[in-house]
């Protein structure tokens, strides 16, 4: 197989990075001013991109993909459980993300919908093209989102308009985990594209670090159009500031770049479901399942969408990191992991409990922590038996 290099993988991850969702997330960050929202922003990826580099770590040593790397924790069928899931969120990031292009996209000129066919169709042509193949287009593409999106920030941050008001509709706290949800939503991805890198922990490393500067970058772009110009809509912003077919292209290729990676990654899961699945194919399948999702059903608030995600793959990942990097257990070989199954149930009913708390650190990294814990002292109480150690 084809392995990527460290600078493949880290165009791949500010592809992901460059998205209308993350700067339409960062646009929520306004109510607490420029100066804290920003804090909110780094410390949120600060956590985030550290459990995302743990993720990709544990999928780069082993040459798994992310959700064969969930096995090691929960067995075989136990895995399956979180790969179903996984392809569930996929679709719906899929879905959201053509919606929110395709709006945006349509404020400029034209219908969303017909917009919504054109984002759909380039996601269906990146993924006939394939992950190693992409290498020069991915190279263009990423070169003139990163010009663009330059100009994008001169027409936020280059303005006269003064700073809206502050008030206290969000917490420091709610903040930090909206920050955090971002690249948690990455976790189940990762291992996918770290698994066929030369080099993997240092693709890893450039993984979460280029994604986590970007990310910030487009939670900056997001907060400043609110906070400075007023408004929260991205392509009305552009459209004033003379950007035209400019801004289209950013529109429209960073919705590709970064669905791309949804719709292929739902088609790597579902091979972890069925051998008899063919990931490509099944790509293919989701980009036309969510085009048709955005075409259909009006997708404007995804913060719930975020918070279950969270709640789902949190203590998912934190039984994994607890198991490969601390415990050094390995259940591959086992049907299914009961006691880690329960555990995850405990932290996903945690995760739940803890969004009602207001925390300064949001509820995942606690979520997390309390989770890890559980895992240790079950090993403690009850150790188990005919277990392989893993080699990390």
């Amino acid at each position: 197989m084809k392995k990527t290099s460290v600078f493949q993988n880290g165009l791949i991850w500010f592809g992901a990075g460059v998205s209308i969702a993350e700067i339409l997330t960062g646009t929520y960050f306004a109510p607490l001013g420029f100066g804290k929202g920003l804090a909110a922003i780094f410390l949120g990826h600060l956590i985030g991109c550290t459990l995302l580099y743990l993720a990709g770590l544990i999928g780069g040593r082993t040459g798994l993909s992310a959700m064969e790397t969930v096995k090691l924790s929960f067995g075989q069928k136990g895995g399956l459980l979180f790969a179903f899931l996984n392809v569930l969120q996929l679709v719906g990031w899929t879905a959201i993300m053509i919606y929110d292009g395709a709006i945006s996209a349509g404020g400029i000129g034209g219908s969303a919908k017909l917009w919504a066919v054109v984002i759909g169709g380039l996601i269906v042509v990146w993924i006939l093209i394939g992950l190693t193949n992409l290498g020069w287009v991915n190279k263009i593409a990423m070169a003139a989102l990163l010009i663009l999106t330059i100009l994008l920030c001169g027409v936020i941050f280059g303005g006269n308009a003064s700073a809206a008001a502050m008030d206290d509709s969000l917490t420091f706290g709610a903040a930090v985990e909206l920050a955090v949800a971002m690249p948690l939503s990455w976790l189940p991805l990762i291992s996918d594209y770290t698994r066929e890198a030369a080099k993997p922990k240092t693709a890893t490393l450039a993984s979460a670090v280029v994604y986590g500067v970007v990310s910030c970058w487009m939670y900056t772009i997001g907060m400043g159009a609110a906070i400075f110009t007023g408004g929260s809509d991205i392509a009305q912003i552009m459209l004033q500031a003379g950007l035209g077919v400019a801004a289209l292209v950013i529109l429209v290729l960073s919705t590709v770049t970064t669905t791309f990676l949804d719709a292929w990654s739902a088609g790597i899961s579902a091979e972890s479901l069925s051998k008899k699945f063919s990931g490509k194919w099944i790509a293919v399948a989701v980009a036309v399942v969510g085009t048709v999702g955005a075409i259909l059903f009006p997708m404007d608030d995804i913060t719930n969408f975020l918070y279950l995600i969270g709640s789902v793959f949190a203590p998912m990942i934190a039984i994994q990191i607890a198991d490969v990097f601390l415990l050094h257990r390995n259940s591959g070989k086992r049907n299914a992991d009961v006691r880690n199954l329960v555990i995850w149930v405990l932290g996903f009913a945690a995760y739940r409990v803890l969004m009602g708390v207001d925390t300064p650190v949001g509820c995942t990294l606690p979520d997390m922590v309390l989770t890890m814990l559980l895992c240790v002292a079950a090993e403690k109480l009850l150790p188990a038996k005919n277990r392989e150690k893993t080699a990390a």
